[in-house]
Formats: structure tokens, C-alpha cells, sequence
């Protein structure tokens, strides 16, 4: 290994197909129902899905800035640690590292473990396949970030054709739910508000992750301009799937339907085609996952790189391969942080908390945009300019300010465990500094 700057790689379909495939997970097959538990109408779960996807463009055109500005390697640590200070920065790859994307990878391997079981007959043990799929996506990732985008970007089209096909065949035998019933189903009032909060945990966990795309900046050939074009085509692309495959499981389903069932995909495609319609969906959900886990093990070590490279974490952790330009050791450590908790069944607890740790830093990362505006930070050539700043951003921030006090509300425990972790990053980072000092 050597300490070389990475390889620029990446042109604007990488840059979509990681953007979109760090949205798209299993959550889009199942989420349409958790939704449909808090609000009752066709009106309002269309509704909030409209919104949570105007608020996740407000986010693309926010990154999108701010990736123009400082198109480096490690993304959101970057713009924190500019904007704020280094220790900001150390929080959030603490947090990422311990609980947003490790715990989400994790998770979401025992899941695409659970349905190659059921697709393949098996009997071998969940935590294996987890294992084994983390590692085997560890080594084709240590192979170069253009093994892994091609890997990504081939998993990615996959998912889109499975969306596509549920939507289809969704509008085809659909019956045409949406007629009837009342726009609210209640007065307006402080429950309704509630419950139109408490939907939107689920429909920003469905949202989140076209942030990560800006981790993998410094190896693209073109940052400045692909990755701004790939935040606003990726996330618009998302937002009008999401909307298809909500309005086609409204048609078959209809409001009761999809608020009764915690698997309205799999649903969708049973009534459509039978068993073997909802084999092809558990086939189309482990594809999805499988995807999702592609994309964090290629974007995800750049955070760890970064961090290494200031000095914050191991040296090893900032070296790259002479041979394939990738930055090995955090590859490594992430595919065996997520094994070893995928393998542990403790992921579940973790994942409860995400959102809470998530939506602070995605408040924190769009308020910094006001910050670097002001100091004059990056360079002003050839940057693109968020619409509607500062209106959109303030109101990005303030929903994201929205999510996490639901989030509180909806799980107290879990969210004072997740700001404990936080927390704990702190006395963690000063000893890092004053270690780093006393060696130099």
C-alpha cells in the first residue's frame, strides 16, 4: 500500500446508480404498509409520500452544493469538519461506523438471508449467508472502486426492472381504490399531526441515502459536475418509483388492504400471478438488498479513509492499494464491523435509533451550507447553486428537526442511547487529538 490520492474513476451513471442505490433498499416493498398504519387514506399516504420526496430533492439540491464546493473524498465528513470543527466530523463517523451504516448492513444482510433461504430451499444457518455475502461484496470492493460500481451499478438496474414489473402488473390488475373514502378520515388536529409525524419516520428511513454517494467524490473523474447531475437525476428517479409503487399497491390493495398487510409487495404479486408472483417478488426484494449492501461497502470505508487521513483513526485505515487504488483496510473493517454484528443478532436494537442519529447529522450537514456560504469555503467556480436557498434548505433542516422529535417521541429509550453513543465520541476524539500531538 502506498498513500497515494485515489483513482478518479467515476462518471455521472456511476454516480446515479450509487446515489439511487443507496435509496433503494427492501424498505420501498414493505414501507408502503407502515405508512398506511398511521395515515388511512389514499390522500394522505400519497400525500406524505409526495412530501417526504420533495423534502429528500430539497436535501439533493443542498449536497448536491456542497459537493460542487468540496469535491473530496469522505463526503459528508468533509463538509462537517470544514463547516464545524474536526470533532463534529469524528461524531459522525463514529456514528456511522457504530450504528447508522454498520447496523443497517447488518441488518438488512440477515434479511437478504432470509429470502435466499425461502427462494433456495436450504437449511444453512442465517447468520452464514449474511456473513458470507458481507465478505464476498469486502473482496470484490477491495478489487477497486470500478469492481464495485460496476457490481453496484449492475445490482442497481436489476431492482429498477423488479420496481418496474410490481408496478406494471400492479396498475394492471389494480381495480381503482382511489376513489372513494374522505381526503383526511379525521379533523384536522393535534392527532392527526401526530400520525402524519409518525409517518414520516418511515418514509425518511425510505428516503435516506443519497448522501453517501458524496463519499466516493475524490474518485470520480468529474466531481464537480457529475456528482451534483447524479444527486438531482438519482433522487428524481427515486421519488417517481417510490410514487408508482404506492399508487399500484393502493389499486390492488386499497387503503384497508395495505394497512392490514405487512407485506403488500409480496401481496401486490400474489394476487396478480399466484405463488410463483410472489416467489419473483422475494427474488426482486433479495436483489434489492443485496444491492444495498453493494453500495454501502463501496461508499462507506471513504468516511473511515477520510477520517484516517486527518489523523483521527488508524493510519493503516488511510492507506490505499498500490495494486487497486481502493483503500483496503477500511473496506476491510467495515465488511467485518457489519459480519460480526449481522452474526451477533444485537443489530435490531441499533437499527431503532438509526433515524435518530441519521436526521441530526442531515440537519447539521444542511445547516453547514450557510456556514460555508458565509466564510466563503470551496471554490466558487463552476458551483451549483441550490434552488430556492435559503428557503428550501431551512426547510429541509426543519423537517429534519420534525423527524428526530418524532423519532424521541415515538422511542425515548432508544433515542437516549443513541445520543449517548454520540456523546461518548467526544472524550474519544480529544484523546485521539492529544495522542496525535504527543507524537509529533
Amino acid at each position: 500500500m502506498d498513500p497515494s490520492r485515489p483513482r478518479h474513476q467515476l462518471g455521472l451513471f456511476d454516480a446515479t446508480m450509487i446515489v439511487m442505490g443507496g435509496i433503494v433498499g427492501a424498505g420501498i416493498f414493505a414501507n408502503p404498509s407502515e405508512v398506511a398504519h398511521r395515515v388511512h387514506t389514499p390522500f394522505l399516504i400519497l400525500g406524505m409520500w409526495v412530501l417526504g420526496g420533495f423534502i429528500a430533492m430539497c436535501g439533493a439540491f443542498i449536497w448536491a452544493e456542497l459537493a460542487t464546493r468540496l469535491p473530496g473524498t469522505g463526503g459528508q465528513y468533509l463538509y462537517l469538519r470544514e463547516a464545524y470543527h474536526p470533532s463534529v466530523a469524528f461524531v459522525y463517523g463514529w456514528g456511522l461506523l457504530l450504528v447508522t451504516q454498520t447496523g443497517g448492513m447488518a441488518a438488512v444482510a440477515v434479511i437478504f438471508s432470509s429470502y435466499f433461504r425461502a427462494l433456495t430451499g436450504v437449511a444453512w444457518n442465517g447468520s452464514a449467508i449474511a456473513a458470507m455475502v458481507l465478505l464476498a461484496l469486502t473482496g470484490i470492493n477491495c478489487l477497486g472502486a470500478r469492481a464495485g460500481s460496476n457490481v453496484q451499478s449492475a445490482l442497481m438496474l436489476l431492482k429498477i426492472g423488479a420496481i418496474a414489473a410490481l408496478v406494471v402488473i400492479g396498475f394492471a390488475v389494480g381495480g381503482g381504490s382511489l376513489k372513494s373514502g374522505p381526503l383526511l378520515a379525521q379533523p384536522v388536529s393535534l392527532g392527526l399531526l401526530k400520525s402524519v409525524g409518525a409517518a414520516m419516520v418511515p418514509i425518511a428511513f425510505a428516503y435516506g441515502g443519497w448522501q453517501t454517494a458524496t463519499f466516493v467524490a475524490g474518485e470520480m473523474r468529474n466531481a464537480r459536475r457529475d456528482l451534483s447531475r447524479g444527486l438531482l437525476i438519482g433522487v428524481g428517479a427515486v421519488v417517481a418509483l417510490y410514487l408508482a409503487v404506492n399508487l399500484a399497491c393502493l389499486r390492488v390493495l386499497g387503503p384497508v388492504g395495505l394497512d392490514a398487510t405487512t407485506t403488500p409487495a409480496s401481496d401486490v404479486m400474489r394476487i396478480a400471478l399466484g405463488e410463483r408472483g410472489a416467489q419473483w417478488i422475494a427474488a426482486g426484494i433479495a436483489i434489492s438488498t443485496l444491492g444495498f449492501l453493494s453500495q454501502s461497502m463501496l461508499t462507506a470505508p471513504r468516511v473511515y479513509f477520510a477520517m484516517a487521513r486527518d489523523g483521527l483513526f488508524f493510519e493503516s485505515i488511510g492507506k490505499l492499494s498500490r495494486w487497486s487504488g481502493a483503500p483496503v483496510a477500511a473496506i476491510v473493517l467495515q465488511g467485518l464491523a457489519a459480519t460480526i454484528i449481522a452474526c451477533s443478532g444485537t443489530y435490531g436494537e441499533i437499527l431503532n435509533f438509526e433515524i435518530t442519529v441519521d436526521f441530526i447529522f442531515f440537519g447539521m450537514t444542511a445547516a453547514s451550507l450557510f456556514i460555508l456560504r458565509g466564510r466563503q469555503i470551496g471554490s466558487d467556480t463552476a458551483i451549483y447553486r441550490a434552488p430556492g436557498h435559503p428557503f428550501t434548505t431551512i426547510l429541509f433542516v426543519l423537517s429534519c428537526v420534525g423527524i428526530v422529535g418524532s423519532a424521541i417521541i415515538a422511542s425515548p429509550a432508544n433515542s437516549a442511547i443513541a445520543l449517548g453513543i454520540m456523546l461518548a465520541a467526544l472524550p474519544v476524539y480529544y484523546f485521539w487529538a492529544r495522542f496525535k500531538r504527543a507524537r509529533s
